[in-house]
């Protein structure tokens, strides 16, 4: 990429392989998609009372696995994510570069759930389907405009020679901090 890309950017914006960090909207938008998961992860960890905060956000259980379903995508996003570095594989690298369209995919996939939540099974409210409307709007329209993740999107991690030189002083004994 061009260094015009870069100019708004400072060096704490840059991670140890010298690319762009994450878009922090990103994450915003995967806390949403895997927001059934997180309820899941804070009912388990709470000892007193497993499934009654998940009763309390999803007051029915079908909505709750509908999310979950729902959410797959997004647990995907995150497994790409994390396998996102050098030397990844092949596919790690293919899908890094489809990550725009899967979290894309991933919110219409979970507005699709919501909406035939109300429209089927009565799910929903009308005012949780026309909020979702919105923030399913706004992300979209955030990930196709977000300059910052459009850069992401382009690069990939490489490995970098003075961090293998550093790592190899810091096991010999040599860098002096």
């Amino acid at each position: 990429m061009s260094a015009k890309y870069y100019a708004n950017y400072l060096p704490k914006h840059f991670d140890n392989f010298d690319c762009l960090k994450l878009a922090p909207g990103i994450y915003v938008i995967l806390l949403f998609v895997l927001r059934a998961y997180i309820i899941w992860i804070m009912s388990v960890t709470n000892m007193r009372d497993n499934v009654g905060f998940v009763q309390w956000v999803y007051p029915q259980t079908a909505l709750f696995y509908l999310n979950l379903a729902s959410g797959v995508i997004g647990l995907f996003i995150v497994l790409i994510l994390s396998l996102r570095r050098p030397k990844a594989q092949t596919w790690v690298r293919t899908c890094w570069q489809k990550c725009k369209f899967l979290l894309i995919l991933a919110l219409i996939f979970d507005l699709t759930i919501g909406v035939l939540g109300y429209f089927v099974w009565q799910l929903q409210s009308l005012a949780w389907i026309l909020m979702h409307c919105l923030v399913v709007i706004s992300a979209v329209t955030y990930i196709l405009s977000s300059k910052r993740f459009t850069i992401n999107i382009a690069e990939f991690p490489e490995a970098l020679p003075e961090n293998n030189t550093r790592k190899h002083r810091k096991t010999k004994g040599l860098e002096i901090d």
